[in-house]
């Protein structure tokens, strides 16, 4: 009983020694200290009623699409949600990651094993000398104990290492919701705007075939020339070669949003909105810049990738220092299996190993000095993604206050381009204007037109991306990993 005595007084030595663990710890890196993510200091003015209001400090809904209140856009996100493959992928792998977890959680605790064997011995006479002793069979019964004292704290480093990555997982998977739904939005607007421009062009085409009748009749009467007839023609021909881009364009967008809907493209059967059923949300909630950090799941992914390598730079160094095992045995020996129960028949065995490098050709302290490297690179990774993102909020804010002069722009043109056309074709009726002029008033209308429909589907494009680029309403708090 002493010696199990002295082993279990070692035991709890190292036990309490291993409550100091090496290597760095982790400290979550400091939001940027800005207050604003543009570099124009000076709230810019308002240009008019098509402007959005940007609420500061406001947070961003989970569910921002839903701010377009458009029913049909919300279905297909819900869709989305539930039969995207990227997504389903995403869920596996986290539940991959979280399973890993438990495996190396389970390292931290004592490892038993039952053994049980039975076998035939012949010892050779070298061995026994004078004894000679005739074959034999044995049965053997018992139970098998390990533990490998964590006075480093090696393992826990490796249980933190891999909970980090299961976190990484995690973020990632908000990160691909982020993705799948913004991009459902992106081609929902590109669906709803190539049919708006489909629609817009047919119009256009339907005005220049009552020109062309028109310019037919007065050539019938004489007051024109062949050459105005050719130029309205010209001009039908030149219009209807805008219309298969276009219809191609709504081609390549209902299918990606197929696809993202986790449809095949001829088994689509969704209804999009259209353009003026898709609502441009009037007031924009935005983060604080010292919060966007906290919000998407991009930078929060890279920060639980640093506190990864952080973790494996604590493995790293644990590695340097001895290893020291525990083991014990008990069990039941005997020649007859009548005998395996019996009090006589117990054998145990109390074994205290110690591992310690003292040669490795500089293996270990190379493996610590690369995890030190792969820790520089993960935090330099981190800045990166910070910098980026705090990019793509400045370029969407930008976009969103320059997509509002454009709309004024494109409206205004519009209107002047209407006027400019009734008032040529009255004096072209009057016969004070050639036809010249009249297809001229055309195509400056049909410009306008199709830039007022796109510059209307670009400032909701703008607008989606600003709440992907501010994270999409991610929640700022720990994923929580099961372990044992």
């Amino acid at each position: 009983m002493n010696t199990l005595k002295r082993t279990l007084i070692l035991a709890s030595t190292a036990a309490l020694l291993s409550a100091c663990a090496v290597g760095p710890q982790f400290e979550r890196p400091a939001a940027p200290s800005v207050d604003r993510y543009t570099t124009d200091a000076s709230a810019p003015p308002l240009a008019s009623t098509t402007r959005q209001q940007v609420e500061t400090g406001a947070a961003v809904p989970a569910d921002w699409w839903r701010l377009f209140e458009s029913p049909q856009l919300n279905q297909l996100v819900d869709q989305a949600q539930q039969r995207n493959q990227t997504l389903a992928a995403a869920q596996a792998t986290l539940a991959q990651s979280q399973a890993l977890v438990e495996a190396k959680t389970g390292t931290r605790y004592p490892q038993v094993d039952l053994t049980a064997g039975t076998g035939r011995q012949q010892y050779g006479a070298q061995f026994l000398g004078p004894m000679q002793t005739p074959p034999f069979t044995y049965f053997a019964f018992g139970a098998a104990v390990s533990y490998t004292l964590d006075y480093t704290g090696g393992v826990g480093r490796a249980i933190e290492r891999q909970q980090a990555l299961a976190e990484y997982q995690a973020r990632e998977l908000q990160a691909t919701h982020l993705s799948v739904t913004g991009n459902v939005v992106q081609r929902t607007i590109e669906v709803a705007a190539a049919q708006a421009e489909i629609e817009a062009l047919q119009e256009v085409l339907a005005d220049d075939r009552r020109n062309l009748d028109m310019i037919r009749d007065a050539y019938a009467a004489g007051s024109v020339s062949r050459v105005d007839v050719l130029s309205a023609e010209s001009q039908l021909a030149s219009d209807e070669t805008l219309l298969p881009p276009l219809r191609q364009r709504l081609s390549v967008a209902r299918h990606g949003l197929a696809v993202l809907a986790g449809e095949l493209p001829p088994n689509a059967n969704f209804t999009a909105p259209a353009l003026g059923e898709l609502t441009l949300p009037a007031r924009l909630p935005v983060n604080v810049p010292s919060e966007l950090v906290h919000g998407r799941p991009d930078i929060l992914a890279a920060e639980a990738q640093l506190r990864a390598a952080t973790a494996a730079v604590g493995v790293a160094t644990a590695n340097l220092y001895p290893r020291i095992t525990l083991s014990a045995t008990v069990g039941q020996q005997a020649l007859e299996t009548s005998e395996l129960f019996d009090s006589k028949s117990t054998a145990w065995g109390l074994i205290v190993g110690l591992t310690a490098p003292v040669f490795d050709g500089g293996k270990l302290r190379a493996e610590r000095r690369a995890a030190l490297a792969a820790l520089s690179v993960q935090s330099a990774k981190y800045q990166q993604v910070v910098l980026e993102s705090f990019g793509q909020v400045a370029d969407a804010l930008d976009a969103l206050d320059h997509g509002a002069e454009q709309l004024d722009a494109q409206s205004r043109a519009l209107d002047v381009a209407r006027q400019n056309l009734d008032l040529t074709r009255e004096s072209y009726n009057e016969g004070n204007t050639g036809v010249l002029q009249v297809l001229d008033s055309e195509r400056l209308y049909q410009q306008a037109r199709l830039g007022f429909v796109r510059a209307q589907a670009q400032r909701l494009q703008d607008t989606a991306r600003l709440f992907v680029a501010l994270g999409g309403g991610t929640p700022d708090q720990s994923v929580s990993v099961a372990s044992r």
